[in-house]
C-alpha cells in the first residue's frame, strides 16, 4: 500500500517505521524536516498526500490539524482513506471528517494510547471514529502500528474516548500519588503499598503498570528520574481539551477540572519535561 506518513516526531516516525518494516511504501513530511529510514521524502503536506491509499497525520493540535487538512485534502487520491491519529478537540477532528467527506474521501479519526514506546513496539491501542466503510480500510495500518484498535462509533468518537480515558488517567495518577507521599509520611513503605493496592480495590493502572515511584513495580520512568515516557504537559493538554469537551456540553467534571488545576500548577513549576507521574514529588 502507498502510504503518506505527515508529523514525523517522537509518535509518527515510528508509527511510520513499522510500516515500512510491514513492507508499504511510505512517503513522509515533517515542518521541522525529520526523516524516517525506507520512507521517500516529501518537499510539503500536499506532496506527502497526493496519489497515495492512505494518509496519516500526526499532528500536535486542533489548529494544526485544520490547516494541515486544508492543505492535503485537495490532493488526495479518489478512494485513499485519510486518518488522523493526533489527540485534538473533538471540533477539530469533526472539522477534518468535513473536508475530508465534501471531497468524497473516506476518515477516520484515531488518537492512540501506548506513549512513545508503544509506537516503537508497535503495540498502541487505536480509538476510532468514523464510517464501518473507514475504519475497515484503515484496520489493517491499525494492526501493524498496534495491538488493538477499537471502532468508538461516528466522526469524532476517537477523540472523545481518547479525552475521557486520558481525563480519568490524570486522576487517577493524582490519587495514587497522594497515597503513595501519604504511606511514606506514615511510615509505611512504598513496596508495601504496592503490594497491598495492586491486588486490592485500589488497583489501576497508575499503580499496577506505571507505579510513580522508583524500584516499585514494573520498569516505569519513576526508575528513570521522571524522563518522560508521557510528559507532564501534554497530559495537561489533555485534561484542558478534557474540560473544554465538558463545557461545550455542559458535563459536569468536578474531579478532571481539579486535575486540570493541578497538572497546570505543576507544568508551571518544576514539571515541565517531566514525566506526569512526577507529580508525586510534589505531594511529598
Amino acid at each position: 500500500m502507498k502510504i503518506g506518513f505527515i508529523g514525523l516526531g517522537n509518535m509518527g516516525a515510528p508509527m511510520a517505521a513499522n510500516l515500512i518494516k510491514a513492507g508499504h511504501e511510505v512517503t513522509g513530511f515533517d515542518v521541522a524536516g525529520v526523516t524516517v529510514e525506507g520512507a521517500a521524502k516529501a518537499g510539503s503536506a500536499a506532496d506527502a498526500a497526493s496519489g497515495q491509499d492512505a494518509v496519516i497525520t500526526m499532528l500536535p493540535n486542533g489548529e494544526i490539524l485544520r490547516s494541515v487538512y486544508a492543505e492535503i485534502v485537495p490532493a488526495g487520491a479518489k478512494g485513499s482513506v485519510f486518518i488522523d491519529c493526533s489527540t485534538v478537540d473533538v471540533d477539530s477532528a469533526k472539522a477534518a471528517h468535513e473536508l475530508a467527506a465534501a471531497r468524497g474521501l473516506l476518515s477516520v479519526d484515531a488518537p492512540v494510547s501506548g506513549g512513545v514506546g508503544g509506537a516503537a513496539a508497535g503495540t498502541l491501542t487505536f480509538m476510532a471514529g468514523g464510517s464501518d466503510e473507514a475504519f475497515g480500510r484503515a484496520a489493517p495500518l491499525f494492526e501493524i502500528m498496534g495491538q488493538k484498535a477499537v471502532h468508538c462509533g461516528a466522526a469524532g468518537a476517537g477523540q472523545s474516548a481518547k479525552i475521557c480515558n486520558n481525563m480519568l488517567l490524570g486522576i487517577s495518577m493524582i490519587g495514587t500519588c497522594e497515597a503513595f507521599a501519604l504511606a511514606e509520611k506514615l511510615g509505611l513503605s512504598a513496596q508495601g503499598l504496592f503490594d497491598v493496592v495492586s491486588t486490592s480495590s485500589g488497583s489501576c493502572w497508575s499503580v499496577n503498570t506505571y507505579c510513580p515511584v522508583p524500584g516499585v513495580g514494573p520498569q516505569s520512568p519513576a526508575d528513570n528520574g521522571y524522563k518522560p515516557g508521557f510528559a507532564a504537559e501534554l497530559m495537561l493538554k489533555d485534561l484542558k481539551l478534557s474540560q473544554q469537551a465538558a463545557g461545550s456540553v455542559s458535563a459536569q467534571t468536578p474531579m478532571g477540572a481539579r486535575a486540570t488545576e493541578l497538572y497546570d500548577a505543576f507544568v508551571s513549576g518544576d514539571g515541565k519535561g517531566r514525566d506526569f507521574s512526577a507529580m508525586i514529588e510534589k505531594l511529598k
